[in-house]
């Protein structure tokens, strides 16, 4: 079994795990190997995961392949405009028998979570997670619930312009650690999409045990980060909210979620310490869900795009750290 030791060898040790996981990952998400490696990332940060993108392109089989991937407890919602909160938190319910209220837990005390289509069930219902996800624990009738460890929520979402959908409220979104967008496969990929036929995530087998990814998730939390790249990040942080274009800059949590993350990649990459282009590579997925423009900025473009390209600006703007 994998065990995270104490010491600067502990971290590298880990690789070929990690690589492990990513090439199971690879053989159902066909061609998306950089997708593949954030949402690695976003599990190793202990980080929850929103996937937006159009119908069809593997939002859902991706999060299944995730969590099918760890062998832990797994439970999928299918959000619906008519969803409520006690269908996710669970229920509190008489017992004739002993004369006693008893409380019947929902599917979110469970290690894997994945919420398919999260932006079409109503704010009420979203924010029951909220609790879940930041503090980890679920407070209903006077009583605290912890949740299982690991826990991690994937979410998939469609486009906010699409019909039938709520926009997810900023509080909602600062607590998700990234936001991927799949995209369509290249011709190559589509092509062996279509003559080899799709086995799908439920074939999969685990590649991680929970102690595994625990040690795992442990084991990221030694990576180095030198003080100059700390600095490095909080320019970025800071740059966004004083931006003349962006109404809401990255939240102290979101400054947190990138520190996590650039450990998580530079292990990932076999490096016990982080580097500059960690930070390039992880901003704007970790970041372009917790900005919001200004009413000028959002008329010039879709809003999702306009934030991306702020921030690729911003990246191009502040000195990078020798």
């Amino acid at each position: 079994m994998l065990k995270a030791m104490p010491g600067p060898e502990a971290p590298i040790s880990a690789v070929p795990k990690l690589h492990e996981l990513e090439a199971s990952l690879n053989a159902v998400i066909r061609g998306k190997s950089d997708v593949i490696r954030l949402s690695v990332v976003c599990l190793l940060s202990r980080g929850h995961l929103l996937i937006e993108d159009v119908p069809g392109v593997g939002k859902s089989t991706l999060a299944h392949a995730l969590a099918r991937s760890v062998e832990c407890g797994f439970q999928r919602l299918q959000c619906t405009a008519d969803m409520l909160p006690g269908d996710i938190l669970g229920v509190t319910v008489y017992n004739a028998r002993s004369g006693e209220f008893e409380f019947k837990p929902g599917p979110v005390f469970t290690n894997f979570l994945l919420a398919d289509e999260i932006n079409r069930a109503t704010p009420k219902t979203q924010s029951a997670l909220l609790e879940a996800m930041n503090e980890r624990q679920i407070s209903i009738d006077g009583h605290t619930y912890p949740m299982a460890e690991p826990f991690l929520v994937i979410a998939t979402q469609n486009p906010v312009e699409h019909h039938g959908t709520y926009p997810l409220p900023e509080s909602q979104l600062d607590r998700f650690l990234m936001r991927l967008r799949i995209g369509y496969p290249d011709p190559r990929s589509e092509r062996e999409i279509l003559r080899n036929g799709y086995a799908g995530a439920p074939a999969m087998k685990p590649v991680l045990s929970p102690a595994e990814l625990l040690a795992l998730q442990a084991a990221t939390e030694l990576v180095t980060v030198d003080e100059s790249l700390v600095g490095y990040m909080l320019a970025i942080v800071d740059a966004t909210r004083t931006s003349e274009s962006l109404a809401l800059g990255v939240s102290p949590r979101g400054a947190q979620a990138l520190f996590r993350a650039v450990q998580a990649l530079a292990l990932l990459e076999g490096r016990d310490y982080a580097l500059p282009d960690d930070v390039k590579r992880l901003a704007v997925p970790v970041f372009a869900h917790r900005v919001m423009l200004n009413q000028r900025a959002s008329l010039a473009t879709r809003s999702t795009e306009s934030a991306e390209r702020l921030l690729t600006e911003i990246l191009n703007r502040i000195e990078v750290p020798l």
